[in-house]
């Protein structure tokens, strides 16, 4: 059996809760809003490599890391 990397766990306001999903290398979250979807993915290799998705062409992928320095505004997204 392979190695568990990292668990994911999705609560929602309908007290619907999933928790301790395994998952090896990669896992990821899709939410559809009305017709958007957004989708959130972590790839655990080297380093943990997340990407965010909103609907058609409006993308970023990058660290964990990178992601942190953006959301401190530390630096801007490309």
């Amino acid at each position: 059996m392979s190695e568990i990397r990292m668990t994911g766990e999705l609560r929602t306001d309908y007290e619907c809760e999933a928790s301790g999903l395994p998952a090896e290398r990669w896992a990821e979250a899709v939410f559809k809003v009305g017709n958007e979807e957004i989708v959130l993915e972590l790839s655990v290799e080297k380093d943990v490599i997340v990407a965010i998705m909103a609907g058609e062409g409006a993308a970023w992928k990058g660290t964990l890391e990178g992601l942190k320095k953006i959301l401190r505004g530390e630096i801007k997204a490309k």
